[in-house]
């Protein structure tokens, strides 16, 4: 089965997640700097989510690309990444207009693991079809970054609710900029000519 409809609806959904979450930045009623103050906590939000939601397409789009071909539990796997990532704007617009409360930062934490969980589904699922010897499978590998995520963004929702949700929301920043750098194994590992490019 062909890769490109799959990669074409999933940037067109992501787009349109970015397009929701910055519908939810209200203009001030004032011409004062001051009048941005009420509006840092849904910045902020808007600021963390828009880097989560880049760092999934810009890891999409490597995965895909070195993808050779898919297959119906691949296209579920992606349809279940784009569930769990359409859920951002959501939890991130009731963390912001809260200023990150406790259950609010809970939330977009659970929304956060399962869009880390739902993303190492699609690897593996990727992996399984390209087989383990494939360029994907050597690019990827044990994918320690992905499960470290998971892990990190358990250990926040606990922090979150024992302790303070400014510990979760930090764990949540700490695991962005650990991926904010664009992941290069893929490029590393995967060369042009061992892709049937459509």
């Amino acid at each position: 089965m062909k890769k490109g409809r799959p990669e074409v609806f999933s940037d067109g959904v992501i787009a349109i997640i970015i397009t929701i979450m910055v519908l939810e930045l209200h203009v001030p009623h004032g011409d004062h700097l001051s009048d941005l103050v009420p509006m840092l906590p849904v910045l902020l939000s808007y600021i963390l989510s828009f880097v989560n939601v880049g760092i999934y397409w810009n890891n999409h789009h490597h995965m895909m690309y070195a993808a050779q071909r898919i297959n119906g539990a691949v296209l579920w796997g992606n349809l279940n990444l784009l569930f769990w990532l359409s859920l951002i704007p959501w939890t991130t617009a009731w963390m912001g207009e809260n200023h990150f409360a406790r259950w609010p930062v809970i939330l977009y934490g659970g929304v956060l693991i399962m869009n880390g969980i739902a993303y190492v589904i699609l690897c593996r699922l990727l992996i399984k079809e390209a087989g383990q010897d494939s360029p994907l499978a050597v690019a990827l590998g044990r994918d320690w970054k992905g499960r470290l995520s998971v892990l990190i963004y358990a250990a926040a929702i606990v922090l979150s609710y024992f302790f303070d949700p400014r510990i979760g929301l930090g764990l949540y920043i700490v695991v962005a900029l650990m991926w904010f750098i664009p992941e290069s194994r893929i490029e590393k590992s995967v060369k042009p000519d061992q892709l049937n490019e459509e």
